[in-house]
């Protein structure tokens, strides 16, 4: 089967799903738009003295649980392999 190729004509783009409940996927199963990840900010300056220059373990186990986030939304559209 040949590829498909989605456009337009227009200088603007294409985008898919005309909104936050439209479903979209790749390789599988459509979902919906996944929640907001969840921005991760320090609290102070990082530290030389720490495990990775965290200052705490919060801020840590905050940027691990916004790539999982990722992770499964990717994986949710088909774009990553679960």
């Amino acid at each position: 089967m040949a590829a498909r190729v989605v456009f337009d004509g227009s200088s603007d783009g294409v985008t898919l799903g005309g909104a936050t409940t439209a479903l979209i996927g790749f390789y599988g199963s459509a979902v919906a738009q996944a929640a907001a990840v969840t921005s991760v900010t320090t609290t102070g300056a990082t530290s030389t003295t720490n495990a990775f220059g965290y200052t705490t373990a919060a801020q840590a186990d905050a940027i691990v649980a916004s790539l999982n986030a990722l992770i499964v939304a990717n994986r949710g559209m088909g774009i990553i392999a679960t």
